[in-house]
């Protein structure tokens, strides 16, 4: 059996090291050069490195979306940060990359495969206010910057009064804007702010009940040629059978054991975490059925509770307020980092999404549970009931 059928968490595949005299493989990780994409990808390539003993090149790869600072609508949106990253892997320059799930475009080109999702970090967005106020602190016609049409719509439909201004740059830039005076606040990704050790910048955690997230928000992707394979000479610690598709663990690690193995099949086995990637596959599978990119005025949030809906299904569902504000995040918002450790197949699938209007003055929210064995058919059910609810006209695609 192939591990890709086994779920994230079963698998237990100790970091063998070189083999002694043996020339050590070499992986080609493609990457954004901005702080955080060199954040994510140094994880990731930390990660190949313990658990597989291989050598792990970062490639700066420059993309659209880094050289030119319009706004993302007006230089194509979805896939801006992703599409020079893709040529790279298409032309042989990478083997792999690393991106933010959120920038991925629902269809990717032929030839490249999602290879993995790793474990899933918070899925919230956070305020950053340099006078350390909160949303309703702020008062009427106060600034708050952000790039995102989605996070833009939310805070209009608060009703608070606030005023929107459209900001872009990395994470120093945004939280500078906010220092200098240009805007009052900026709105973010905590994830982003936690991988590069940010966090204490953040003046308010957003609950998914004030701001949801964007799909795969939180979420990383790796991505690879599909037909590439494992480079020669890697140590895997996992038995290949004669196909070339890794089986998991058991019987005694050898040096390259992965050679003619999938590359995309053994990253899976090593990055993939099954419950964030069922969570997202939801989540992406609404996105494109709503036939929205990732600039609409669209949020979606997937989680797995427990079909009995005990204590772990209660864990993360504090109400806005005073828990808002901290800045830690105890064992009652892990599930919101993630699904929480709930075994897949085990619980079923909580879907949300949001449709608005870019001036936030009408808001669509649904919601639906199913099983987690089709995340795909639950993310289209979910969009199919927005659009029949009027979503199309909110976003202004039809």
């Amino acid at each position: 059996m192939s591990f890709a059928s086994l779920a994230a968490g079963e698998l237990a595949l100790a970091a063998p090291g070189p083999v002694p005299g043996a020339r050590r493989a070499r992986l080609r990780l493609g990457t954004r050069r901005s702080a955080l994409a060199l954040a994510q990808s140094g994880m990731m390539a930390d990660e190949l490195r313990a658990r597989l003993g291989v050598e792990v090149e970062l490639v700066h790869v420059v993309t659209e979306g880094d050289r030119n600072r319009a706004a993302l609508s007006q230089i194509g949106g979805t896939g801006v940060f992703v599409s020079a990253l893709r040529d790279a892997l298409l032309a042989g320059e990478i083997d792999l990359a690393v991106h933010s799930l959120k920038d991925l475009p629902t269809a990717a080109p032929a030839g490249i495969a999602l290879a993995a999702v790793p474990p899933r970090e918070d899925v919230r967005d956070v305020l950053v206010s340099p006078t350390g106020r909160t949303l309703a602190e702020l008062g009427p016609g106060a600034r708050v910057g952000t790039g995102s049409p989605r996070r833009a719509a939310q805070l209009l439909a608060l009703g608070l009064g606030l005023e929107v201004v459209p900001i872009r740059g990395n994470v120093d830039t945004r939280i500078k804007k906010a220092i200098d005076g240009e805007v009052d606040a900026v709105v973010l990704a905590r994830a982003g702010l936690a991988r590069l050790d940010r966090l204490d910048a953040v003046t308010e955690i957003l609950e998914p009940e004030v701001m949801l997230p964007a799909p795969g928000q939180g979420a990383l992707a790796i991505e690879c040629l599909a037909a590439a394979t494992a480079p020669a000479g890697l140590t895997t610690g996992c038995p290949v059978v004669p196909d070339g598709n890794v089986t998991g663990v058991g019987g005694a690690a050898t040096g390259g054991s992965g050679v003619g193995a999938p590359l995309a099949e053994l990253l899976r086995f090593v990055l993939d975490d099954a419950p964030s990637s069922v969570a997202v596959r939801a989540e992406r599978a609404f996105l494109a059925a709503i036939e929205a990119g990732c600039t609409a005025p669209v949020g979606a949030l997937a989680r797995l509770t427990p079909v009995a809906g005990g204590a772990a299904a209660a864990r993360g569902q504090n109400s806005v307020g005073e828990r808002s504000r901290r800045h830690d995040v105890d064992s009652a918002d892990q599930d919101l980092a993630g699904p929480g450790g709930v075994a897949v197949g085990a619980g079923e699938l909580r879907l949300r999404a949001v449709v608005a209007s870019p001036d936030g003055r009408t808001v669509l929210r649904r919601e639906l549970t199913g099983p987690t064995a089709d995340p795909e058919a639950l993310g289209k059910r979910l969009a199919d009931d927005l659009l029949s609810a009027g979503a199309h006209t909110l976003m202004g695609t039809r």
